[in-house]
């Protein structure tokens, strides 16, 4: 595919008041963020503002899609104190509201939903006052698994979509699409907020994601976020189309008026970005 060239709207901005200091938290307790290691571009932006995306599991996942820059492979067996340095980390920035997602982890026998369980237990009795986001994988369709994050009861449950049906098998190693749909109804189902996130730029048509986007308001889903496909190193995907501000501007409309509760829509958003405004 002929390379396409990034455009103007896409810089990022760097820095920020507070980005060292995150730095030092996230350092210090030896934590892993999805900001890093899936190379978000809002890093500088929201690290900045004092906040930041953990990734509880470790940081090998057991897939290997085609649009993450997050290291696969074996595992390590899990770290017993990540809960509490989670907790403690979200406690020292202050936060009012913690996004927490994970690496997948096909290689234990419940794909780490006891581990999901601990974390945010520990987040509530070290932060009463913080809501909770997290951003989970589909424990292979396994819904007494999504049922037990469910029951911790955080605030919202994201698990994202990530592209249109068609390119999903491309897109996705293991994850399918009907599959995350289920996973979405079962969040709304159980009385959670539901919210899930697509990229664009794959080589989707505006089509597919309409239907997309009536799929998840068929399951209860009512938040979502949608984002430009930045390609991470020249061994994942390659972008098809780099998608302007303006349709951006129009999608988030389209999905308003389609019924979501809430939806950000922009070339640099990820499911995380202002998290917080969903509620």
């Amino acid at each position: 595919m002929e390379h396409v060239r990034k455009p103007e709207w896409l810089k990022i901005k760097l820095g920020g008041d507070h980005f060292s200091e995150t730095l030092n938290i996230v350092e210090s307790h030896g934590l892993h963020t999805i900001c890093s290691s899936g190379r978000c571009p809002n890093m500088g932006e929201c690290w900045g503002r004092g906040t930041a995306t953990f990734m509880i599991g470790g940081d090998i996942c057991t897939r290997s899609c085609k649009f993450c820059n997050t290291k696969t492979g074996r595992p390590l067996p899990l770290n017993r104190n990540e809960s509490s340095n989670v907790a403690k980390s979200i406690q020292l920035m202050g936060l009012k509201h913690a996004v927490i997602t994970s690496v997948d982890r096909d290689d234990l026998p419940d794909q780490g939903a006891q581990h999901w369980v601990d974390t945010i237990n520990k987040v509530k009795e070290v932060n009463p006052n913080t809501t909770i986001e997290v951003l989970i994988p589909d424990f292979q369709g396994k819904m007494h698994l999504v049922d037990m994050v469910c029951d911790a009861a955080p605030n919202v449950i994201s698990h994202n979509m990530e592209t249109v049906r068609s390119l999903t098998p491309k897109v996705r190693s293991a994850a399918k699409y009907d599959v995350s749909l289920s996973v979405l109804g079962r969040i709304a189902e159980n009385g959670l907020r539901a919210k899930s996130g697509i990229m664009v730029g794959l080589g989707e048509t505006t089509d597919e994601i309409l239907q997309l986007m009536d799929d998840l308001l068929s399951v209860n889903c009512s938040v979502l976020t949608i984002g430009q496909y930045l390609q991470p190193t020249r061994k994942h995907l390659p972008v098809a189309a780099y998608i302007h501000p303006d349709e951006f501007r129009r999608l988030k409309e389209i999905a308003m008026g389609k019924g979501f509760s809430y939806v950000e829509s922009g070339p640099l958003v990820r499911s995380s970005y202002h998290a917080e405004n969903c509620l």
